[in-house]
This record gives structure tokens, sequence and C-alpha cells, in this order.
């Protein structure tokens, strides 16, 4: 049963897309896009969708475009 939750953990991804910069946001924000992996304007980055990505993206919603 674990080698089927963890198949189902690898098919899923989300794409993030960094769409606003950092500089002048919380230090709390800046180090939410560097976990994303994120770091530049136009950044892309493919995550596995998991519900701790889910609430980084959420944290930084305003700066961040979710591609499916």
């Amino acid at each position: 049963m674990a080698a089927t939750e963890k198949k189902k953990v690898e098919g899923a991804t989300v794409t993030v897309v960094q769409t606003g910069s950092s500089t002048r946001r919380p230090f709390d924000q800046q180090q939410t896009l560097v976990g994303l992996g994120l770091g530049r304007i136009g950044k892309r980055r493919e995550l596995i969708d998991t519900p701790a990505v889910r609430g980084m993206i959420a944290k930084v919603a305003h700066l961040v475009r979710v591609e499916a």
C-alpha cells in the first residue's frame, strides 16, 4: 500500500513561476520563495504537489503564478 501512495505523490506536480520581486518584501516571504526554489522573476520550478508546497504557494500567491 505504501508503494501505491508513493506513486500517487510522484505523479502529481505543480509548476510555479515567479511573477513578482522579493525586494521590499518581509523576510519570511523572501525565504518562502527560496524554499520553493525561486529567486528571480520568470524563474519556473516543477514541484511535487504536497500540502506543504501548497501552503508555501498560498503565502506568496501575490508573487507567483501556478500552472497546471
